[in-house]
Order: C-alpha cells, then structure tokens, then sequence
C-alpha cells in the first residue's frame, strides 16, 4: 500500500511507470475514436438514398377553345315565342323588385365570354342550315353575389328559337359572375350570329 508521503506532489510530471499508463490510455481513446468513426462513415455508405422529390413543372393554366366547350342540353320547344320576352330561366334570390346596381367592367367581360360561348349553338345549327344567320338579345338580371336570376330572350330574328334558347342556357347555367356594384342590376346582351369570316 501507498503512503501518502510517496506520492509525488502536485505539478510533477509522472515518472516512466506512469508514463506507459498515459500512452496506453491515449492510445485507447484513439482507438475508440477511430471505432466510431469508422462505425458512421460505414453507415452513411451503405444508408439507402431517398428517392428525389418530385419537380413541379410549371405549365400553362388550360383555357378551352370555345369550340371545345360542351354547349348545354338544348331546350325544348314546346310553341313559338309570342310577343314580348320569353322567359328562359328565373331563380329566386336577391333579385326581387327594380334592380338598381351598375354592371363592373369585370361583369361586362364575363357576360361577352358567355355571349362568345353562346358561338357553339350558332356552329351546331350552321352545320344543319348553312343560309342560317341573325340577331339575338339575351336580357340577364344579376344579383347582389353574382347569381344569375333569370334569362330573357328579348329579340330574335334567326327564323328558329333553338339558337337563342341555346345561347340563354349558357347564361343561366354557367355558374355564378362578378358581382355588380350596389345591388343587382339588369345586363343586356346583343348576340350577332354569321357565319365566321363574313
């Protein structure tokens, strides 16, 4: 047993003895710390990759040629038109009493895409009677929201109501339209039918 008068004092360096338990204990923790490096870059070599992330391409938003927009089911006529607006198409909501809103210039562009849609029934009924052609003026009242409330047909001179109860569908069934300013308001839309080119 060691007494503690033959310990060295603090600050002196160890003698050869000590000396080989320092390099030994060195050496151990070199060994250790190559062990575990060893050990991870071993795992990072043989760890499965992830699969890429898929790259999102950015494409053009699909806007339909109007020749490849479905036109509505046709409607079905039961007798002519008599004197005075033949009503289309009517929903209930927010567009009761005088309409006293103002069309946006917004609103006006959907009712044109809608007028420019109504093309469809005009190409349709073309390729049945090629001498077809005329004027159609579809009256649309809009509510507060954009909801379309009822469809007129005020005026048609195309020979046959099937073109212009076509184009009122397209209105009444496209779904909803920018809203008017200061409540609903009443559009009208003049449609002209020819033949593309003329």
């Amino acid at each position: 047993m060691t007494t503690p008068s033959s310990l060295p004092p603090l600050g002196v360096p160890p003698t050869g003895d000590n000396k080989k338990y320092a390099v030994v204990a060195i050496a151990l923790l070199l060994a250790i710390a190559g062990l575990f490096a060893w050990r991870h870059f071993a795992n990072q070599a043989t760890a499965i990759p992830a699969p890429p992330l898929p790259v999102a391409h950015s494409t053009e938003p699909f806007n339909p040629k109007i020749e490849e927009i479905p036109p509505p089911p046709p409607v079905e006529e039961k007798s002519e038109a008599g004197p005075g607006p033949r009503i289309i198409y009517v929903q209930a909501g927010g567009c009761d009493g005088k309409c006293t809103g103002t069309a946006t210039p917004e609103l006006g562009q959907a009712l044109q895409q809608r007028a420019a849609q109504s093309r469809r029934c005009y190409n349709e009924a073309l390729a049945r009677d090629p001498s077809l052609r005329g004027h159609v003026t579809v009256a649309v009242r809009v509510g507060t929201v954009g909801n379309v409330c009822s469809v007129n047909v005020t005026a048609n001179d195309m020979r046959t109501p099937n073109v212009a109860n076509c184009a009122a569908n397209i209105f009444a069934r496209s779904g909803g339209l920018p809203s008017p300013r200061g409540g609903c308001v009443d559009a009208t839309v003049p449609i002209s039918f020819v033949p593309q080119g003329q």
